[in-house]
């Protein structure tokens, strides 16, 4: 167990994605932050940093307890992390409302067809 690693290697042994280079992606787009701030994916993390991480609508902040390169199964990546409280409260009020409320165009792909206005059209009436 090393110190330090590059943050996309960390991201993947954790198993925030699939592949090193859909965490490598997201870095460059700016989804995940190092202690508040834009890293770049060669960027050290160490034992103690927080790192935010946006996936689609859910986004987590976690605290870095451990550094593993190579990416075992899932029981272990949860031990290299915890999430922080007031994440783990906004993601589940998320969740919650996402349960109750879903946003009438999220389903919808581009233009809406003319099914579809109709359809919009008596959800507004």
């Amino acid at each position: 167990m090393s110190e330090s690693t590059r943050i996309d290697k960390w991201l993947w042994a954790a198993r925030f994605f699939k592949t090193r280079s859909l965490a490598t992606n997201a870095i460059e787009l700016g989804r995940v932050l190092q202690n508040e701030q834009r890293v770049k994916p060669a960027h050290s993390v160490k034992v103690g940093d927080v790192i935010e991480v946006q996936q689609a609508e859910q986004v987590w902040q976690v605290r870095v307890l451990r550094i593993l390169e190579m990416r075992g199964p899932a029981t272990l990546a949860q031990t290299m992390y915890e999430e922080t409280l007031a994440s783990a409260e906004k993601r589940a009020k998320a969740a919650e409302d996402r349960k109750y409320f879903r946003e009438p165009t999220a389903q919808l792909q581009g233009r809406p067809t003319k099914r579809d206005r109709r359809q919009l059209d008596q959800t507004r009436s």
